[in-house]
């Protein structure tokens, strides 16, 4: 039997004649469909179902009449294709759980790859500090470099923590002063609501005087005119 000749990814496709069944080819479309099996086993919806499911195979069995029993206790139909959706639903569930390990390990990978370019991006940025206060006649040590490379994996790494700091503290700049603007108009309604009570006191004090002398009872009237008369007599 004659070897089957190796593909080779430079040359295309020849189209081949004839009828083909739609059959999966592919890992790839096999791994998709294993992955959205799997999604949707772990969902409510598959265990509601499956739930509903089971109850009603085994009231059926039980409470229907008897020629219409398909599966009479101990339910062994029922077993059997329980045990091959297992069967064939943990190989699934494995290859989901394969591709999504090495999705992780490429997302690790790639990772791992942008902190190697940060790190250089890095180093040329402190060489290029280092070469400026060199011509600048200010002599870098290893110190120095250390540090403003530290400096700068910091600013990379912190920038965000730092943005979002800065956010918190002025909302709460914000609300602080808020607080302090509502404090001052208490104060000032407060001030005012003293004010006008002791405006409001001043003015029934200056209102009393003057209303004493209308205040005198009218068995006290005729007394007064009476001690009033003899003066006009003398006069």
């Amino acid at each position: 039997m004659a070897d089957r000749p190796a593909t080779r990814l430079d040359l295309p496709l020849v189209a081949r004649s004839g009828f083909r069944l739609p059959t999966i080819d592919t890992e790839e479309r096999f791994g998709v469909l294993s992955e959205k099996f799997a999604r949707f086993m772990g969902t409510a919806t598959f265990l509601i179902a499956m739930t509903v499911f089971v109850i009603a195979w085994i009231a059926w069995n039980i409470f229907a009449p008897r020629s219409a029993r398909f599966d009479p206790y101990p339910f062994i139909f029922l077993t059997l294709m329980l045990s091959l959706q297992a069967s064939y639903a943990a190989p699934l569930i494995l290859l989901a759980q394969n591709r999504q390990a090495d999705r992780d390990r490429v997302a690790l990978e790639q990772d791992r790859s942008r902190d190697e370019r940060n790190l250089a991006d890095t180093e040329f940025l402190t060489r290029e500090v280092a070469a400026l206060r060199i011509a600048l006649r200010d002599n870098a040590t290893r110190d120095f470099v250390r540090s403003e490379m530290r400096d700068l994996l910091d600013e990379l790494e912190g920038r965000e923590d730092r943005i979002k700091a800065r956010a918190k503290a002025k909302a709460k700049r914000r609300a602080k002063a808020k607080a302090r603007a509502k404090a001052k108009a208490r104060e000032k309604a407060k001030e005012r609501q003293k004010e006008q009570a002791k405006t409001a006191a001043r003015g029934e004090r200056a209102a009393i005087p003057s209303a004493t002398p209308s205040a005198t009872p009218a068995a006290d009237r005729p007394a007064m005119q009476r001690g009033s008369a003899p003066v006009q007599d003398d006069r």
